[in-house]
């Protein structure tokens, strides 16, 4: 007697896939070179890894801060007052060192035109709010 040969039945997917979605990360070739330009000296490959960990986790901190900063004033945006209030808290900005000095001492040119109002021509002001 032959058997019928029946297709196997395969087992659905039960929605998305299993994988667990993996947060976004800052590239490890741009904390490499931030790290390496301050440092200014060969740094070997097991203390990079640990200067990846404490920036990951750095970051992390950061914008949990931030979040609760938006969240406490009702909003869904962060601003940048949200930030400068944090880097205060951080004792990064202070009265002595405001933020604008910090932008133009470890910022390109490119970077503080766009953050730092600046007259020009026709008295007109850029960038405008």
């Amino acid at each position: 007697p032959l058997r019928l040969l029946q297709p196997k039945t395969v087992p659905k997917r039960l929605g998305a896939s299993q994988r667990k979605p993996r947060e976004p990360q800052v590239p490890r070739s741009l904390i490499k070179e931030i790290f390496r330009h301050f440092v200014k000296m060969p740094v070997t490959r097991d203390a990079f890894k640990i200067v990846e960990k404490c920036s990951e986790r750095y970051f992390k901190q950061l914008s949990d801060d931030l979040e609760a900063y938006t969240h406490h004033a009702g909003r869904k945006t962060v601003e940048a007052a949200d930030l400068e209030i944090l880097m205060r808290r951080q004792g990064l900005v202070t009265d002595k060192m405001p933020l604008n000095v910090l932008i133009e001492r470890y910022l390109p040119l490119e970077y503080r035109r766009l953050l730092i109002p600046i007259a020009v021509s026709g008295n007109k002001v850029f960038p405008c709010k």
